[in-house]
Order: structure tokens, then sequence, then C-alpha cells
């Protein structure tokens, strides 16, 4: 018995042994081959095993171009049966039986009729679809975290003191606020340290600068201290008298005119501060001018730098609800534990995976994961982007292999898969390319 099917026929094969039907001379069994899904059925060229008197009666009757095989029973070689007829979308799952009536010589029923199953048919199309290979992030033991700003202070030439209503300072003195108050006021949070580290510009002598610099800050410290209870020890605080660095990453990047001559006089640390800023200023009066303008109020700046940790979150009821308002506030490990309570193939799943790689972009798992989602939603562009950042997990050679093999890409595919090294799912993946005549 063989059921196949091509691309517009079903071919229905099966070998009829008329020595196994033994009937008396005057009766004839009917095998009626039918294909039925239960609603939709097509009976195909019954086979009639007659006795002697009613086998010579239907070659009488209709002797070589009957609408059935006729074979005589108990007799001849095993007939091989084949039927061909066109394929029709209801049969795609669908059962073939054999129908089975005992006839008299006048064509009267003997025997109740009998139906068999003889093979049930699935001609679903066969596809690559893998096993999703996850990784689990690890678990942080304590959530770390911190944000930081820059602040461009106006102070008064040469003054140390802050007023608050200067020029742009109370836009940038509600930006330092505003930072502290978002983390001091979350129940989750714990902050750790305040940082505050002060830059002056190249302009005027070193010894000035350096004062300005740890005066600046120091007064910036005193006005964070005196709006904020914090304990002893958690702010600390730095300087730096001149901002060569800020220069020398502007000057990197400008177009301005003898560009590399200035950058190799203000990257050459052997000269001091005070010389370089008289040769710069003497040597390229132009670009200093334009400098000193445009550049340097940039170079008076105060880098703080908050840090703090976030409690961790036990049940995934807890994890659902922050990612719906503070997703930064949860490890990749929470979010990866959110994503195993839902089913793989829903959306809220696919919400998840995509909240893990926006919060942590660099991170190799949570773009493994992110990939293997895209993948199962046949979003190859955006699996393939996540992927090319997995790293070299054997997991992430594994996601490769069967992205490429859903691309079509079978040599590379099967490469990928015999590289992803220790994953088991990879063998099986590359058994049912084989199966489904993908590759060799």
């Amino acid at each position: 018995m063989n059921v196949e099917r091509s691309e517009s026929n079903l071919i229905v094969n099966m070998t009829v042994d008329p020595q196994q039907v033994t009937s008396r001379s005057n009766r004839e069994e009917w095998l009626r081959p039918v294909i039925t899904n239960g609603v939709d059925s097509l009976r195909l060229r019954p086979v009639v095993v007659a006795g002697r008197t009613r086998y010579y009666q239907h070659l009488r009757a209709d002797g070589n171009n009957a609408p059935y095989v006729m074979l005589r029973s108990g007799k001849g070689e095993p007939y091989a049966y084949s039927e061909v007829v066109p394929y029709a979308d209801w049969m795609e799952m669908s059962t073939l039986t054999l129908e089975r009536d005992v006839d008299g010589c006048c064509g009267d029923a003997l025997e109740a009729s009998t139906s068999s199953e003889l093979a049930r048919l699935d001609f679903t199309p066969q596809t690559f679809e893998p096993l999703m290979v996850y990784v689990k992030p690890t678990a942080e033991a304590v959530k770390t975290r911190e944000v930081h700003g820059s602040a461009y202070i106006d102070f008064r030439v040469n003054r140390t003191d802050i007023d608050p209503d200067y020029r742009r300072n109370p836009e940038e003195l509600a930006a330092i606020r505003s930072t502290i108050d978002a983390i001091k006021g979350d129940k989750d949070v714990t902050i750790t340290s305040l940082s505050i580290k002060g830059y002056a510009s190249p302009e005027g002598s070193y010894a000035n600068n350096e004062r300005l610099a740890k005066g600046r800050t120091e007064a910036l410290v005193d006005y964070v201290r005196n709006l904020y209870s914090f304990p002893a020890g958690l702010m600390t605080t730095s300087w730096e008298a001149e901002d060569w660095q800020g220069l020398i990453d502007y000057v990197k990047k400008s177009t301005l005119d003898n560009r590399d001559d200035i950058l190799a006089l203000i990257t050459d640390n052997s000269i001091a501060p005070d010389a370089r800023e008289w040769r710069l200023k003497s040597q390229f009066p132009e670009q200093y001018s334009f400098l000193l303008k445009e550049v340097y109020p940039a170079l008076r700046h105060s880098d703080y730098a908050v840090n703090y940790n976030i409690r961790n979150y036990t049940t995934v009821e807890e994890i659902a609800a922050v990612m719906a308002s503070a997703p930064q506030k949860l490890s990749l490990e929470e979010l990866f534990r959110l994503a195993q309570s839902l089913d793989k193939d829903s959306p809220e799943f696919q919400e998840v995976m995509e909240v893990a790689v926006r919060m942590y972009p660099d991170s190799p798992v949570a773009n493994l994961n992110a990939g293997l989602t895209a993948i199962g939603h046949d979003e190859l562009d955006m699996a393939r982007a996540y992927l090319a950042k997995a790293g070299n997990l054997p997991e992430a050679d594994y996601a490769r292999g069967i992205l490429e093999a859903k691309a079509g890409n079978y040599t590379r595919a099967v490469e990928l898969l015999q590289a992803a090294k220790g994953v088991a799912e990879a063998q099986a993946a590359i058994d049912r390319l084989r199966e489904l005549k993908l590759i060799d």
C-alpha cells in the first residue's frame, strides 16, 4: 500500500491478491477504495473479485471497458492496483478506506457492507521548524546602576560661588535636582554614592584654573549637600584643572585649518599646560579665537554620577508590572523569568524579549534570545541584526544556523550547526534538513 501526492494528483497504489478471496461461482466481492475527510469523499475505481459464473457474466457484459477491475477469485497473480486522481485541498488530512460488499448472482447484497481503514493521509506542508534554544541569563547578585550627566554652571569671572539665578544656572541646577529626585524618590532604589568632578578650560594660568576647578566643584557639592540629607561619605569630589581631553576630542572631529598641527601641539604632554596654551594662542591665533569663543565654554563643566542599587523582584506578576512602568529597573534574568511564564508563540513573549534587548542592547544573551524570537515569527532581517550581536556562544552558532536554513542558505546553515558544539538540538536540525531533502 502506497499513497503519494504529486503537484496536482494523488496516486494510490496497492496489491489485491485474488487467491485470498474464495467466492462461490455465483458470488462476487466489490472492493471500493474511498478517500474521505469525514465531510468530503471520493470513490476510486473499484475491484471486483468474482466467482467463475459471475466473472464470465461480467466479461460478456462489459469486456475490457468495464469501469472497474475484474479478477477471478482464487485464481491468478496478485494484481498491482494503481489509480491517479486530481488532488483537492480537502485531501490534505484524510483517510483511505476500503468498502467491501458481497453480492449474489442478481446483484443482491448477501452480507452487510463493511468499511476498513487502509491508511491515514497527511499532506500538510513539511517545513523546517527547529527547536529554539534560549539561553538563561546569569542573575545579578546586586543590581547596581549608574546615571550620569554634565552640568554647565555659569560663574562670574574668577569667582567660585554659585548664583542660582545667574544666566543658565536655573536650568542646569534643575537638571541635577531632577536626576537625584527621580532616584531618591523611588522606594525600590537605594543611592550608594554620588560623585562630582569639575573641570575648567585651558584659558589662563594652570594655577588659577586649578583653583577655579576645585572651588567651583566644592561649591556645587555644598549646593547638593544642603538640599539632601545624604549620609557622610556618600558624596565624593574631584577636579581637573584644565579639560585638555575635551579640547582634543573636539579638534579631532573638526574641520579647522591646520587641524593636524593643532592636534600635535595639544596632545604633546611633554609641554607644560601653560606653555602649550600660549603656543596655541600665538601660533594659531585665528583658530584659538574661535576655540575660545565657541568651544572653551563647554570645557568648563561638572560631571556627576549617581550610583544606586535596585531591589530584586521575585514574582512574575511583580516583574510584569514593573516592565509596564519602569523596565529599566529589571535585570535581564528577571525579564527572562517573566518570558518563561508565557507561551513562546505569543505576542507577550515577543514583547518581553524585545524589551530585554532594548534595555540591554549590548548583551549577547539578550540579542541571542531576541533573534530566536524573531526567527520564530519569520522576521529574518530583524533576527539577523540581533544575532550579529549575539557573541560566540555555541547557542549563537545554532541560532545563526537555523536562521540560514530558514533563509534557504542550507550549506552555510549546516556549517554553523556543526559549529554549535554541545547543543544537542543542532544534530536534530541537520537530520530534519536531510529528511526534507534540503541537504544531502
